[in-house]
């Protein structure tokens, strides 16, 4: 999951996505600018950045890959509830998680994969019709998974939380059986080489028609160039200063990453945003990706078997 992702001051919530800069003298009016293209200078900028982190590449990266979900796990024993902000602009970002436009009698089953201690779990509930919503929320981290189970809103009406190392399979989902499958800046914390057995694990879970939706890091986003010394594993792969891993994209290898797995592509956008420091005139670039890729007419899942159990008619009747 990415660390601070959801903040966002009012200033900016209301106008996001919809303020763009046509008159460079007005750079400072606002704290942020959508779509801004970035120049030459700036891209090149950016790679002297990243070349300058390989010849200062992290020592312990071999201990740091053997065992990321303890990282997590540590991260929420310390942090708990109180770092992420929950992300209330789900349906502004993915309007296809409005779920009053399907028919009354249709259940949506939403997967929330990397689900932290809820941030998207329970604002997506509590924006939808509860009795038409289930959502299954997993983590890699157990004391990640135990903060949703506490939290007072935890209903197993309406949602299930549970550990899972989407990297591995697992059996507590039928295959071929959710609408969605939400992946808000956790594939990134997945080590490369696994990223594709992890995608396949997914889309496994999803039946025709299914859903997933995406957003991550961006090649070259801020947070990448800010990374200092003994930071870099390998390409677009690092290590933050809690040991934790993040990676960044470009669009080119997600649609690789989805289409191969089985998936058509519905979106593969850029969202790229200027921050500006109005007091100190510093203007910072944010690059992240938004996709939206569905199992379309027919199922194609490399090597895996689908089982139409007794179970899977109970629950999708």
């Amino acid at each position: 999951m990415g660390k601070n992702e959801d903040a966002a001051s009012p200033d900016d919530t209301a106008a996001f996505g919809t303020r763009y800069l046509v008159d460079k003298s007005k750079v400072y009016d606002f704290n942020a600018w959508d779509n801004v293209e970035w120049s030459d200078e700036h891209i090149e900028t950016a790679m002297a950045k990243v070349e300058e982190q390989r010849r200062h590449p992290v020592c312990n990266a071999e201990d740091l890959l053997k065992s990321p979900a303890d990282q997590w796990d540590k991260f929420y024993n310390k942090n708990e509830r109180k770092f992420f902000m929950d992300r209330h602009w789900l349906l502004k970002e993915f309007p296809e998680l409005d779920f009053s436009k399907y028919a009354d009698d249709k259940r949506i089953r939403v997967l929330e994969v990397g689900c932290g201690v809820g941030n998207t779990t329970f604002p997506l509930l509590d924006c939808c019709n509860k009795e038409k919503t289930f959502v299954l929320s997993c983590d890699y981290s157990p004391t990640a998974v135990r903060l949703v189970r506490e939290n007072d809103l935890y209903n197993e009406d309406h949602c299930h939380a549970f550990v899972w190392d989407i990297t591995k399979p697992t059996n507590e989902i039928p295959d071929n059986s959710l609408d969605f499958v939400l992946c808000i800046y956790v594939l990134s914390a997945v080590e490369p080489q696994k990223q594709k057995t992890a995608v396949e694990n997914i889309v496994r879970l999803l039946k025709p028609g299914g859903t997933l939706l995406f957003k991550d890091y961006g090649r070259y986003d801020l947070t990448q160039l800010r990374f200092k010394k003994d930071r870099y594993i390998k390409e677009n792969f690092y290590c933050r200063g809690d040991g934790t891993l993040v990676y960044f994209y470009s669009q080119d290898e997600l649609h690789e990453l989805f289409t191969s797995s089985g998936l058509e592509k519905r979106e593969n956008t850029q969202d790229r945003r200027m921050i500006v420091n109005r007091a100190k005139k510093v203007e910072m670039y944010r690059m992240w990706l938004k996709c939206n890729f569905s199992i379309v007419n027919s199922i194609f899942i490399p090597q895996l078997t689908v089982y139409w159990s007794h179970s899977y008619r109970v629950i999708h009747k």
